[in-house]
């Protein structure tokens, strides 16, 4: 089994970029160490229950100490470009002033990188907000979100010399409705009005932050990370339907629309009000300013069923399907299809593919790891984006989720996303079979 591309893809040409992606509260570790402060994702792993096998970020990967050996996995890969995030609790102190020795290991970290050729993808926020911010309110208060515009201003100040991309969020999505909405990811508040709100308050600091990066990083390109699903009706009866697309809209649209068109969906006024935020004047011009490029997440589809409480309600496929370890669905041309209709819907910026991978259940046997499972997820999902470029969609990158195996937020450790086995206890990182595939696939590219 190998990953395979038709002989006249674009996806070969030499433009097109490959890379790996991480990020820092999954892999970094060191959380109290050179006066980095406890996130929000400290906090939560410390209230029982809320991650499975009490599993926490103190260690994780250990990359803080071992990053000089991590980019040279990058490099065993033969990627292009590494994605990775920055530590707002690391950088900055509780003054709003810079942490010199937090931002040093970022711009050791980077210098390497560009050293070794890689080109460099760095998101501001993947979920790891400050504490002393979420005792104020986190992201339901407004101010977070030009606390977030010095924070971005502060670091794309210090480091942009050697970053090529800046994206400002990866997945508001996750952030606010997982966080504030439905509770099971960081801070853990659970309830529909927080989630919105929440929401816009980041989209908000997406776009206040913009001019200041573009200030500061003149050379660089700025954007945002979304990540999607594709949602089907469980059935064709008109109720299911209705599901379907309300679940479209609050997952995807939702998010989109506000960037893309400087509005959220039109629908929600009149069928579900109590979804939209309280939003001021003006502040919908901010969301909407243009992007140079649109980083999308993908990793399977959805089937829904009407719910009168919640309008939709997600149901397992009725056909047979493949599954990952983390349950989700196994559907490249989902992939595809989501891709064409976006470009359908809107006038959309190139995209970047920032996260696309399975969990599997990966045992390390004789010093291998034969996840042939990943390997065929990556060949399908690959070729899904092919097919979309075929269809006329602006693609410009594809990002394997992960570089190595991490912390999975609530999942703890128990599921592993990486095309690296890592061993929490010696810290020994073995590739797998889909890593090798995955750079055997780069590596006859270029021949």
């Amino acid at each position: 089994m190998s990953i395979t591309l038709p002989s006249n893809s674009k996806m070969l040409s030499s433009n097109f970029i490959f890379g790996v992606a991480t990020a820092s509260f999954q892999i970094e570790g060191a959380t109290i160490t050179d006066n980095r402060l406890p996130s929000i994702w400290d906090t939560f792993c410390a209230i029982p229950g809320k991650v499975k096998d009490a599993d926490n970020g103190e260690i994780a990967c250990d990359h803080y100490h071992r990053w000089e050996q991590d980019i040279q996995l990058i490099k065993d890969l033969g990627v292009d470009a590494y994605r990775l995030s920055i530590a707002w609790p690391r950088v900055m102190d509780q003054n709003g002033e810079a942490n010199q020795v937090g931002l040093n290991f970022y711009r050791n970290l980077l210098k390497k990188l560009k050293a070794e050729g890689l080109a460099v993808f760095v998101t501001l926020y993947h979920w790891d907000l400050p504490q002393y911010l979420e005792d104020k309110g986190g992201w339901l208060n407004r101010e977070t979100a030009y606390q977030f515009k010095h924070y971005a201003d502060l670091v794309t100040k210090e480091l942009a010399e050697w970053v090529d991309s800046w994206a400002t969020f990866n997945e508001p999505f996750c952030a606010a409705i997982l966080g504030y909405e439905l509770g099971i990811h960081a801070p853990g508040l659970s309830k529909p009005e927080y989630g919105r709100q929440a929401a816009h308050h980041i989209l908000l600091a997406h776009g206040l932050a913009l001019p200041v990066i573009r200030k500061n990083a003149p050379k660089s390109q700025v954007g945002i990370v979304l990540n999607m699903n594709r949602s089907y009706a469980a059935s064709e009866k008109v109720e299911d339907q209705f599901a379907c697309l309300m679940r479209e809209t609050l997952d995807n649209q939702f998010f989109i629309e506000p960037l893309m068109k400087g509005q959220y969906p039109q629908l929600l006024k009149t069928v579900a009000p109590q979804y939209l935020p309280t939003i001021l004047p003006g502040d919908m011009d901010i969301i909407s300013q243009p992007i140079d490029f649109l980083g999308l997440n993908f990793y399977t589809c959805n089937h829904n069923t009407y719910a009168t409480d919640d309008l939709f309600k997600n149901v397992k496929n009725s056909q047979a399907v493949e599954y990952t370890d983390i349950g989700w669905e196994i559907a490249p041309h989902a992939f595809t299809e989501l891709l064409v209709n976006l470009h359908q819907q809107y006038s959309l910026p190139p995209i970047y593919i920032t996260e696309n991978g399975a969990a599997c259940a990966d045992q390390i046997i004789d010093g291998e790891v034969n996840d042939e499972q990943r390997v065929r997820y990556l060949d399908g999902h690959i070729t899904a984006v092919h097919q979309a470029i075929e269809s006329g969609v602006d693609i410009r990158g594809y990002f394997a989720w992960s570089l190595m195996d991490n912390f999975e937020w609530a999942e703890g450790y128990s599921k592993r996303f990486g095309l690296t086995y890592v061993n929490y206890q010696t810290q020994e990182r073995t590739i797998k079979r889909s890593g090798y595939a995955y750079r055997d696939f780069l590596n006859n590219r270029k021949s």
